[in-house]
């Protein structure tokens, strides 16, 4: 089975897995996306069907992920700078969307019925490791 595909990250939209499969490419693995051209179509599908998968041979796969792992290894605030979570002091931080409670979820339904999306998009700052949110500035 030294030709299958394993799929090591799943990208809501096609356009951030194309980037990473650039990278992975220039670094010699050969990398297939799966279900990119649906989103493409599409978009509001990416959630119900899991997103872009990126597939890298099964031979591969030990590579790629320390590729991954060096590319998403820190976030930068908007001057440049490692966010650190002031709870537990891990670098591991990601961003997040804040439509996640029944309010933000109405507000997003209002915008989106009565055409004036983005209504309001808030993206906040968390700690994968304790999910503390991580204020910038």
């Amino acid at each position: 089975m030294p030709n299958t595909f394993v799929t090591i990250a799943r990208y809501t939209y096609s356009s951030e897995a194309q980037i990473i499969k650039g990278r992975l490419e220039a670094e010699g693995i050969e990398v297939f996306l799966r279900d990119n051209i649906t989103i493409d179509t599409d978009p509001l599908v990416s959630n119900a069907i899991g997103g872009v998968k990126l597939n890298v041979l099964s031979e591969d796969e030990v590579k790629a992920k320390e590729i991954l792992k060096s590319i998403s290894n820190f976030t930068l605030d908007d001057k440049g700078n490692t966010l650190i979570c002031h709870n537990c002091s891990s670098e591991n931080i990601s961003l997040y969307s804040t439509l996640n409670n029944f309010k933000s979820m109405m507000s997003f339904i209002i915008g989106f019925i009565s055409g004036t999306l983005p209504f309001n998009a808030r993206y906040e700052y968390r700690c994968d490791d304790c999910n503390t949110k991580i204020k910038t500035q």
